[in-house]
């Protein structure tokens, strides 16, 4: 097992990876911000390291004060947790050329997975169902992408190759705006991501989105966990998440399962990945991988019973997967609320002083968070301040424990969006299940 891991993130998701290390007897090293010092895990942990300023290009995102902490530290391994530079092919190149592990992907399987177009084509070569599309960059033939657009057929979506987070996309509804929309992400894409490659797929009207959560150890064997629903978006964002997805039968779940965990074999994949699918009339459409742990990965947990996080460090350490898939049984429901620091109105940001906190509890109720009394939320950073995962025999179980567990949290000092929570959990059509990703948006009078 790995000796000592330097945690490079913040937040819930350090917290939560200092568990796991501290239950495979694994010594911690917290790298923080000057914002941090007060974190719950930066003061539990065995060793702390600050690595700049508050802004986390000077911090988190400080690619050579993260690898002199993990040399200082005389640690083994880097996680890097989500966000900041955990798709970050570069930083997980220099830290292998430094000596370390990197707890992830190798830099060559997160660059092509990285490439929405180069990821495709990967996964049509596994036998993974992606979405009618260019197969393909689009060219200046401006008659060829007429042509494109015609045989997959109205409505068409422009997306940039190296897009993410809704941005670099253009929906066309006609023949006449595809050229100019093509030019428009084209443009968009260069001045956001140095990258004006595009291509182009179906647009689908009412499509959920769901994704597969997959493990493999890099040495040939790779198993699934079954599936999310994400469907629950606002702006792209993820706002609710469970397991598994209403309507997608033993049947589905087999099929997408094992094509993803054959792609994973074909591309040599190491660690925890998600693989992302728009779902429509029972078929699924691959739309891109996450090629490291999600923030709703303890839906999957609380219906498998493993723990994510140290099958990943386990995989980091060499060993081969813990389970076989025959071994990965789903059972009862789990849902998660992302709590944020946020105007419930108008979702800007309420960063400030805690001045009074209390978490829920009881049966099946688990919360994943940094947060306590008299903790001041920093402004530089994501506006989650925790997760809510309630876990029940049935779906209607989970619902109930979560609209319970809601009325149980006090968060007081700075607003939150507790309140759009409890709104969604008491909505007759969440409640039936299988909502679209366009209905919270509709909801809410976004759309």
């Amino acid at each position: 097992m790995l000796d000592k891991v330097v945690i490079a993130n913040r937040g819930e998701i350090a917290l939560r990876i200092l568990r796991a290390c501290k239950e495979l007897g694994i010594k911690t090293v917290a790298v923080h911000s000057t914002a941090d010092r007060e974190l719950k895990h930066v003061l539990l942990a065995d060793e702390s390291i600050c690595i700049g300023n508050a802004p986390a290009q000077e911090s988190y995102l400080n690619v050579p004060s993260i690898i002199s902490a993990a040399e200082v530290s005389d640690a083994v391994a880097i996680h890097p947790g989500y966000g900041f530079l955990a798709e970050n092919a570069e930083f997980a190149e220099q830290v292998e050329n430094s000596g370390f592990i990197f707890i992830g992907p190798t830099a060559e399987t997160i660059r092509l997975m990285g490439d929405k177009v180069s990821a495709i084509e990967a996964m049509k070569k596994a036998g993974v169902p992606c979405v009618p599309g260019s197969d393909g960059p689009l060219g200046d033939d401006e008659a060829k992408n007429i042509s494109i657009a015609k045989r997959i057929g109205y409505p068409v979506i422009i997306k940039a190759s190296g897009g993410g987070g809704g941005r670099g996309m253009r929906v066309v509804r006609e023949e006449k705006e595809l050229i100019q929309s093509i030019a428009m992400t084209r443009a968009e894409a260069k001045a956001a991501f140095n990258n004006d490659i595009v291509y182009m797929e179906k647009f689908l009207e009412n499509p959920r989105h769901i994704e597969v959560q997959v493990m493999a150890d890099g040495q040939g064997s790779a198993i699934h966990f079954g599936e999310r629903d994400c469907s629950m978006q606002r702006r792209h964002q993820k706002v609710v998440e469970e397991a598994p997805a209403p309507g997608v039968t033993e049947e589905m779940r087999r099929f997408i399962g094992e094509r993803c965990c054959r792609a994973c074999v074909e591309i040599n994949y190491r660690g925890a990945g998600t693989f992302e699918f728009l779902f429509e009339n029972g078929e699924f459409y691959f739309i891109e991988m996450n090629t490291r742990i999600q923030v709703e990965h303890p839906v999957t947990e609380m219906v498998t019973g493993v723990d994510l996080i140290k099958e990943q460090l386990r995989v980091a350490a060499g060993q081969p997967l813990s389970f076989t898939q025959e071994e990965i049984k789903i059972r009862g429901h789990a849902i998660e609320c992302r709590i944020n620091a946020e105007d419930p109105k108008s979702f800007i940001p309420s960063p400030g002083k805690i001045k009074r906190f209390h978490a829920p509890g009881g049966l099946g109720v688990r919360w994943d968070s940094h947060i306590y009394t008299d903790y001041s939320v920093p402004p530089n950073y994501d506006s989650m301040v925790g997760k809510l995962i309630c876990y029940g025999e049935s779906r209607d179980v989970a619902i109930a424990r979560m609209k319970h567990a809601l009325n149980e949290i006090v968060v007081e000092g700075i607003k939150t969006n507790i309140n759009l929570h409890k709104e969604i959990m008491a909505d007759e059509n969440f409640q039936f299940g299988g909502a679209n990703i366009h209905y919270l948006e509709k909801k809410l009078g976004l759309q």
